[in-house]
């Protein structure tokens, strides 16, 4: 649902956050995998696909300006088969937020952030999703 200038690279959105101008990140992936490791600085909102997780979504979204620029991602798998990105997408741009992106994550986030070496928070093992 998202038009290619929608999409941000991982290399760019690393630049970003390396340089301190980083957009507002939004994970939209299963608990267990955010708290495995994370883009960082992310806020977790919970997988796109259950009510649950767009209820957290909104209630994140409800902390944000629609004028703040917003970085949707998941990376649980090739993201043209993401059962989580869409509807997260979808619903930012439904609340009235202008400059929503998507991560383009093609195959996960293993291979096409951490593998890389892009900036991320460590595990999080003792805090609860």
């Amino acid at each position: 649902p998202w038009k290619e200038s929608e999409l941000i690279q991982p290399a760019e959105l690393a630049k970003q956050i390396e340089a301190g101008n980083a957009p507002t990140i939004i994970c939209v992936t299963f608990p267990f995998l955010y708290r495995q490791k994370h883009v960082r600085a992310a806020k977790y909102a919970g997988p796109g696909n259950k009510p649950d997780g767009i209820k957290d979504l909104q209630a994140l979204a409800a902390t944000l300006s629609t004028d703040d620029e917003v970085v949707v991602y998941c990376g649980c798998c090739p993201m043209k088969n993401c059962p989580n990105i869409r509807p997260a997408y979808e619903m930012m741009n439904d609340l009235g937020f202008k400059a929503v992106r998507v991560l383009n994550i093609p195959n996960n986030m293993h291979n096409d952030w951490t593998a890389k070496g892009y900036p991320t928070d460590p595990p999080q093992a003792t805090r609860s999703l």
